[in-house]
This record gives C-alpha cells, sequence and structure tokens, in this order.
C-alpha cells in the first residue's frame, strides 16, 4: 500500500477502505508519511468529502493512535460535553456539577482557549493553586472518590488529531466536515466516553455561521457516535450575541458561581439546565427529559450541584476561599461602565467584535505561547430584543491598561445597536439532531 495512491483514490472521488485510512494515518502520526502528502491527502478529503463510513473510520483510526482511556471500572456509563466554542460559554462550570449532583459521575478532559473562544481550563485557572495536570491515575481516582473532574487531557490521546489539525491550520483545510468531524469526536472516544452531548454553536461568534452548516456537521458527528457504537445528541445553540453577559475568565467563573448559588443570567441558567437535563436523561438517571429536568433543577435549589463544585475545586488544590470569597478573585485595574445613549431596543451585539476585544484586553490568545490575564474581559449588561434607557448601563470593560480599555470602550460600543424599532430576542436553542 501506498501513501500516494490514497491521495489519488480520493482526488478521483472514490471511498478510501478503513485499511486504507488506517494505513495513512498510521503513517503520518509515525512521520513515515510526509506533511506534503498528508495536505495534498487533506485537500483531497476538503474538495471531495467522505462518506459517513469513511468519516467514522478516519474518526476510529485517530482514536487508536494513542491512548485510549478506559473508565468502565469507575463508571457505569462515561459521558461528556462538548461545545464547538463560543463567546462566554462557561457552560462546563456548571453543567458538569449538575450532573454529577444527579448521581452520574461526570471525569471532563477540557481545552484552552485559542482565539476569542474562551477555554475552561483558563477560567479555573483564575483560582490559585487549581491543578489541571492531573496524571491519568489522579484522573481516576478523584472520579472513583467524589464523582466529579474537570482537568486538561491526560495522556497521549489522539495524537493524530493534534498533528492534522496543526496542518490543516496552515493548509486551509480547516473548513473540512469529514476533518472537523472526525477531530472532535476521536477526542471523545480516546477519552472513553460512551455518551457525548454537544453544543454546536451558530452565528457569528462561533464557526459555523450558518444554520446549514452547523445542521451538516451535527447530521455526522450524531452519524459517527452510532456507526461506532456510542450515543450522540447535538444542541444547536445561539451565538450571534455572547452567552450569559460575562466575557473573561475571572468574570465568567464569577458568573458561573453565582449561577450554582441560584441567580446568573436567564439565558446562560437555562442552557445550563437544558444541557445537564439531556446528559442526565441519555445517562439512564431519569426516564425521560422532564424528569431529568426536574432532577437537575432540585440540586441546583438544595445546594448540592454547589458543593460538588466546591468538592472538585478542593481535590484539585485549588483556595476554596477564593469561590467561597469570589471577592477574593482577580480584579482588573481599569473598571469601567458605558451607558446607554438613547432609548430604544437592542437590535444586535455581535459576539465576534466581544470575543475579539476581550482577546485584546488580554483575556485570550492569539498564539498557544500568550499569557492570560484571568482579570480583565467585558460585561454586557443587555440582549438582542432588551427594551433599554438612555444613562442605564449597556456594557463594562475590565481592563488592566487604560490605553487598552480607551480601544476597547469604541469597539464594544460600535458592537451594539439600539434602534425606535422593537425586535424579537435571538433563540437560545435552534433544534436538537440526534
Amino acid at each position: 500500500m501506498k501513501a500516494v495512491d490514497i491521495i489519488i483514490k480520493k482526488r478521483d472521488k472514490h471511498e478510501l477502505t478503513k485499511e486504507e485510512i488506517d494505513f495513512f494515518i498510521k503513517g503520518f502520526t509515525s512521520g513515515d508519511i510526509p506533511d506534503y502528502q498528508a495536505a495534498a491527502w487533506a485537500m483531497a478529503v476538503l474538495l471531495n468529502g467522505m462518506t459517513d463510513q469513511e468519516s467514522t473510520n478516519l474518526t476510529m483510526s485517530m482514536a487508536h493512535s494513542g491512548d485510549i482511556l478506559d473508565l468502565t471500572d469507575v463508571v457505569e456509563i462515561c459521558l461528556d460535553k462538548h461545545s464547538t466554542g463560543g463567546v462566554g460559554d462557561k457552560t462546563t462550570l456548571v453543567v458538569e456539577p449538575l450532573v454529577a449532583a444527579c448521581g452520574l459521575p461526570f471525569g471532563k478532559m477540557s481545552g484552552r482557549g485559542l482565539g476569542y473562544s474562551g477555554g475552561t481550563l483558563d477560567k479555573m485557572e483564575s483560582i490559585p493553586g487549581y491543578r489541571v495536570d492531573l496524571t491519568r491515575e489522579e484522573f481516576i481516582s478523584q472520579l472513583k472518590t467524589i464523582g466529579i473532574v474537570l482537568s486538561g487531557q491526560s495522556g497521549d490521546l489522539a495524537p493524530a488529531d493534534g498533528k492534522l489539525y496543526a496542518l490543516r491550520d496552515v493548509t486551509g483545510t480547516v473548513p473540512s466536515m469529514p476533518l472537523i468531524a472526525s477531530s472532535v469526536m476521536s477526542k471523545k472516544i480516546a477519552g472513553g466516553a460512551q455518551v457525548i452531548v454537544l453544543d454546536v454553536k451558530v452565528g457569528t461568534g462561533a464557526f459555523m455561521e450558518t444554520l446549514k452548516d452547523a445542521r451538516t456537521l451535527s447530521r455526522l458527528l450524531v452519524s459517527i457516535a452510532q456507526i461506532s457504537g456510542r450515543k450522540a445528541m447535538c444542541m444547536l445553540s445561539d451565538m450571534n450575541q455572547p452567552l450569559g453577559n460575562a466575557v473573561g475568565n475571572s468574570l465568567e467563573l464569577l458568573e458561573a458561581i453565582d449561577t450554582l448559588h441560584g441567580g446568573g443570567p436567564n439565558d446562560f441558567v437555562e442552557h445550563c439546565l437544558s444541557t445537564a437535563a439531556y446528559l442526565v436523561m441519555l445517562g439512564k438517571k431519569a426516564k425521560n427529559l422532564i424528569h431529568a429536568r426536574q432532577m437537575v433543577e432540585d440540586v441546583l435549589k438544595n445546594g448540592k450541584a454547589w458543593e460538588k463544585f466546591r468538592q472538585m475545586v478542593i481535590a484539585q488544590g485549588g483556595d476554596v476561599n477564593f469561590i467561597d470569597q469570589p471577592d477574593l478573585l482577580p480584579k482588573a485595574s481599569f473598571i469601567e461602565t458605558v451607558n446607554v445613549n438613547k432609548n430604544g431596543f437592542v437590535h444586535w451585539v455581535d459576539a465576534r467584535t466581544i470575543g475579539e476585544t476581550s482577546v485584546d484586553l488580554g483575556a485570550g490568545r492569539e498564539k498557544k505561547s500568550d499569557k492570560i490575564d484571568h482579570a480583565v474581559g467585558i460585561v454586557v449588561h443587555h440582549k438582542v430584543g432588551d427594551y433599554v434607557i438612555a444613562g442605564e448601563p449597556l456594557f463594562t470593560i475590565h481592563a488592566n491598561s487604560k490605553e487598552k480599555l480607551e480601544n476597547a470602550k469604541q469597539r464594544v460600543l460600535d458592537a451594539h445597536k439600539v434602534e425606535d424599532s422593537e425586535c424579537e430576542p435571538l433563540p437560545l436553542f435552534y433544534e436538537i439532531v440526534d
């Protein structure tokens, strides 16, 4: 078998066999197949697509290119949740303790932010001492002991994916649906997931800007899960405006803490409760979605979800004083609120601009080596459809540089549109694909 023959076969729009895909991924991961051949193959996949079976075979090849985490001795059903990235998306910080408090052990491996899409680990590292580098043994032990873990990737999971993604990033092949879907699912399967709830974001602040593309990706993700013997469902959620109010690491952590105490913005609370309910139902702790929803609402109200979050922070070395007394969390030197300048209805709050401005303040990374400033960010006080009155707060900037503060104020102001005419609120979810 030769790499060039596999490239030619895909170039000519033929379906690759499992053996051909295995050969190519194994050779690329080991270095036997050079980058230039892998780039040619990725472009052929982008242009000609893959069948669902090919995409599943690619997913499994990448999943088995490294370690496979087996949690069957720890949990009856291994759950996972994945978001395709967004602005103000801190749902894992609330959803995971909600599900764990319902009696379903939940161990999650999350990532760091890159670009305008924030990273869960960066938010948790706002807590001094919180460890995101647990070993496999520590991960499993904590999951057994308290039923909740939130850490970075443990072990050498799906190394083919990391190598292929780096190549796609510089060869114009990132938008390929089969390559996106196999990238997402290979890491989930390598992490032991049997049931996966996928939050596929749609809009200006998402990778999938159109509902059509989000549906195509969701259908493929669910199909890969089905063919590979897993269960997945996709929630298509709006990302034309930030989720919740806070954008920035300690600010988002504060919002998650507030939510776990029964507060939080309405859209964020509903998003978390809906996601957690699906996980509880699919994890077979509830007989139906209505029962699951009642369970997650109960553990939020009675404080059990907050206690699970607290247990996790303590177990992973975090200074619990910083979440018990959130005023101790990092604060920016300059905090300034910009007010609404006229009465009217909010027609637009551009998620991408808000996210990119937050990165410029220091809350995110443009490249992996960039340092994160946990204190800075933006709080958006209104949603599309809200009626606002001149003089009330529109948004608040948290900055550690006066110059960055001034630049951010104008950009975030430009990201808002207030008009005289009434407009409808944006939907929280568009549809469910399962």
